[in-house]
Parts: C-alpha cells; structure tokens; sequence
C-alpha cells in the first residue's frame, strides 16, 4: 500500500474529468489518485506540462522515459510506460530490456538513439551534458528536442521519486523490470 493513500472512487467531477483526460477512459494509476489527493501537488504535477506529446516522436519519449526511469530505478513508472506504449513506439523487447540493462552503446540502437540514451545518462548521472555530449546529441536533435529531452528527464526524476518515496505498489497490468 502506497504510504500516502491514494483517492478512492467516486471522484470529485473535476478530478474525474482530469483523470479521463489523462488515462483517456482507463483507470487512474495509483500514483494520478495518490496526487490528486493533494490538491496543490496535483496542480504542480498536472502544470509540468509534460504529460503530453511534445516536440519528440512516441519512440523517442518513450526511450527517454524508460532510460530515465531504470536509471532511477523506478519499476513502478518504468513498467507503466513499457506496458503502454513500448509498442506503439516500436521498442523491440531487446530495446526495453536495454533501457534496464544496455549500454548507450548497444548495437540495438540508432546512432541517435545512442546519443539520447547517452545524454539521459549524463543527466542521471552528473546533472549535466560536457560539450561532446551536448554535440553528440545537437548532431540528430533541434533545440525544441534537446530542452524537451532534459526536461522530460527532470520530470520523470521527479515522478521516479514520488514512486519509489510513496511505495506504489505496481500496477497489474505494468511490465516488470528485466533480470
């Protein structure tokens, strides 16, 4: 049991309107009823607005999110996204076993997606991009796609921290991390 608890329904209906919006009919994820429990921390998490689509391609979100949720070791949202989209963006099982286990470097990747791998890392890691890394990645992405890969990065941090602080327990339908 998550160590805030989560709202149960029925929802208020402008909860219930926000949550359709975002799971698009589906339930809410225990970490959406955990937050919206809390009216301010519902409207900072909701004003991120990062929960959209964005400048970046499904398959390149989706490799940012994952990388940035293994790296946080965050099965909770890691296995959220790989569940619900790894498909839709084209992740071959090989490549969401990578976002666990690979190296930026793994042979299953483009040489893009090497640099966004890459630079999720680096970001993990120190905070920041050294200028190789910052060219490697400028080498396949515009500026709108860089600040969006480091602000996606932040955010999913972020929710990797509010997962794991609060104990959700993972969601029935989430994959599970790799051995």
């Amino acid at each position: 049991m998550s160590r805030i608890a989560p709202l149960d329904p029925p929802y208020a209906p402008d909860i219930q309107q926000q949550f359709d919006r975002i799971m698009r009919g589906a339930p809410p994820l225990v970490l959406f009823r955990v937050m919206a429990g809390q009216p301010r921390a519902w409207e900072k998490f909701r004003g991120g607005s990062l929960l959209d689509r964005g400048p970046l391609s499904l398959r390149e979100r989706e490799i940012v999110i994952d990388r940035t949720t293994a790296r946080n070791g965050c099965e909770y949202e890691w296995g959220v996204h790989v569940a619900a989209f790894a498909e839709a963006a084209h992740l071959t099982d090989e490549q969401v076993r990578a976002t666990v286990l690979g190296d930026a470097d793994a042979a299953c990747w483009s040489a893009a997606e090497q640099a966004l791998i890459a630079a999720v890392d680096a970001l993990h890691q120190r905070a920041t991009l050294s200028d190789a890394e910052f060219k490697g990645l400028s080498a396949h992405y515009d500026d709108a796609k860089i600040l969006e890969i480091i602000m996606l990065c932040g955010f999913y941090r972020t929710v990797s921290y509010l997962a794991n602080t609060l104990a959700l327990p993972l969601e029935k339908t989430a994959a599970r991390f790799p051995n």
